[in-house]
């Protein structure tokens, strides 16, 4: 077997698994599933920012050990969610999960 071939085998065998595996675990989606998510990804990062100029803006100096923590703290929360979300948007990419659009098809 070549190279070409085993990897080719290799991907259909890795997204067999990952459908079988993922697919029972969360139910078909539709748009409306997914609006919750990306509404909360971007309230995250308003958040995350909105804090940086409020830092920024109210700050004498150097920000202190607590204002570094709540930055960080938003910042987290952020970078988490968009590495899920976009953790999503592969699994649908690779049809791992069923979608239906809003008529049901």
């Amino acid at each position: 077997m070549d190279n070409n071939r085993l990897l080719l085998e290799l991907e259909q065998a890795r997204r067999e698994i990952n459908r079988h595996t993922i697919n029972p675990e969360i139910r078909t989606l539709t748009l409306k599933d997914l609006e919750p998510i990306v509404k909360m990804v971007a309230e995250l990062r308003a958040a995350y920012v909105s804090e940086l100029f409020d830092l920024a803006g109210t700050r004498k100096g150097v920000p202190t050990t607590e204002q570094v923590k709540k930055l960080a703290t938003l910042r987290e929360a952020f970078e988490e969610t968009v590495a899920a979300a976009n953790a999503l948007e592969t699994m649908i990419k690779r049809g791992y999960l069923d979608v239906r659009d809003a008529k049901g098809n």
